[in-house]
């Protein structure tokens, strides 16, 4: 957001706004000398009122935004009753509120300016730490479609520019913050790099890559994440950061003087010497998980749709081999309520829902005949999870229908969806498409999370194992 008003103006707003705020460390002050008139480019340049031109562009746009904001925050709104602006420069479009009862998206914004606009959004995550923070990756997903990236941090206290924008000479693929240290931002890139930013510092640096790494990845990163390491293992307990990649490679970074690596996946050929391969000879890796409550044990999918289960204490061979996916497993998600059960979404048009004793799909959910690209459990319910094609969202609520979605809301004209991530502490789901949007939608009359809910998702997986028979 840009203000086009007096500089005389603008400085007595930025010191009477300043004098208010007591709760910040005061940062630089450009002194200028009594004896000569302010000059415009000084005021405008220092750091005392870009700080304070910050603020004030927070709070205008809170005023702004202050009927959605309260939506995703879910306080209390009157049903019928105008709330917020679809367009912030026009106040007389107005939408209200419906009072409907059957479930729905309602969308509230979107997370979008000018730098970002028109670049595919890749990748999401959210802060560990701070609920309102959102990091979001912007990089083409074809070889012939690349240009440079971007990751972005967004804020929910200023809904129309990023906090921070780092520009990334390849496009970003993925990226993830880190729970113990939730100012670190780790990006994967399109060209096989790893890089590692500080979110408090501005400078456009990270502040660890891996290009000078000799075993840096060669290929594009598909996804990244830390993961708390357990000290069973042998190793130093604390977070680790884990990549997968186009070239067969699941690997662990420690940070120690630099980004330094190891391979993590290997199998056994199945001879009796157990020679040990890459999962590369088989098929480039495309995405992994991690069980919420261990971190001895992942998934990996691969672009042949194969779903490995492996060990992190025997690495030379995987433990079992998930086949039902005819095409690239695009994204696993293990069950937040349910330590053994899993989704995976894939290329060819299915998602399947896994028990992990089990090597056979339980259940399959296909709506379309689109590639799904990312799913996600809902953070709140144990029967509900969502997912997008290019095409559509789709929510699904399996204690409703496990043949239809209950919610299904399409794509605009000419524009891709690319990613789903549900908010925290709030009913909302955040979904990221081609244009360079991230548009945010109030989820309106989905079951709540009950703790009967996972006996019934049980119940449901029983069922239909008994009815297979």
């Amino acid at each position: 957001m840009h203000f086009e008003v007096d500089i005389c103006v603008l400085h007595l707003i930025s010191d009477l706004f300043s004098s208010t705020v007591t709760d910040l460390d005061r940062l630089s002050v450009v002194h200028i000398p009594d004896d000569r008139e302010p000059d415009g480019k000084e005021i405008l340049q220092s750091e005392k009122f870009q700080q304070d031109l910050f603020i004030m562009e927070r709070v205008v746009v809170e005023n702004i935004f202050q009927g959605k904001l309260a939506a995703y925050r879910q306080l209390t709104v009157i049903i019928g009753v105008p709330i917020y602006f679809t367009d912030p420069e026009a106040a007389d479009d107005t939408e209200v509120i419906p009072n409907v009862t059957s479930p729905s998206l309602d969308r509230l914004w979107s997370f979008v300016c000018e730098v970002t606009k028109g670049h595919n959004v890749s990748s999401t995550s959210w802060n560990k730490k701070n609920p309102d923070l959102l990091a979001v990756g912007y990089g083409q997903f074809g070889y012939k479609e690349q240009k440079g990236g971007l990751a972005c941090c967004w804020s929910l206290k200023n809904t129309t520019w990023p906090e921070r924008i780092y520009h990334c000479e390849s496009g970003v693929t993925a990226l993830d913050f880190s729970a113990s240290s939730p100012n670190l931002l780790a990006v994967g890139m399109y060209n096989g790099t790893v890089a590692i930013y500080n979110v408090q510092n501005k400078e456009n640096v990270p502040v660890l890559d891996s290009s000078d790494n000799p075993n840096k990845h060669t290929c594009p990163v598909w996804q990244v994440k830390w993961i708390e390491q357990d000290s069973s293992l042998g190793e130093d307990k604390g977070e680790i950061l884990v990549s997968i990649c186009a070239d067969g490679r699941i690997t662990r970074w420690h940070i120690r003087k630099g980004l330094d690596c190891s391979d993590r996946l290997k199998k056994s050929t199945g001879e009796k010497e157990k020679k040990e391969a890459f999962i590369s000879r088989q098929a480039p890796g495309m995405c992994f998980d991690f069980p919420p409550m261990d971190s001895n044990i992942y998934l990996a999918g691969t672009e042949e749709g194969l779903i490995h289960k492996c060990s992190c204490s025997y690495n030379e061979q995987f433990l079992d081999t998930y086949r039902a996916h005819k095409g690239p497993v695009y994204k696993l998600a293990w069950s937040p309520f349910c330590a053994d059960v899993f989704l995976s979404c894939s290329a060819d048009w299915c998602i399947h829902l896994w028990r992990q004793d089990i090597l056979t799909p339980v259940l399959t959910f296909s709506a379309t005949t689109n590639a799904v690209h990312d799913i996600m459990w809902s953070p709140t319910s144990p029967l509900v999870f969502g997912a997008v094609n290019e095409n559509r969202v789709e929510i699904w609520d399996l204690s409703v229908s496990t043949l239809d979605p209950i919610i299904v809301s399409s794509a605009n004209p000419g524009v891709k969806l690319t990613t789903l991530l549900f908010a925290r502490n709030t009913d909302c789901v955040l979904i990221g498409d081609s244009d360079g949007q991230v548009s945010v939608y109030t989820l309106r009359n989905v079951s709540c999370g009950e703790a009967s809910q996972v006996n019934a998702l049980y119940e449901l997986i029983e069922a239909t194992l008994a009815s297979q028979l």
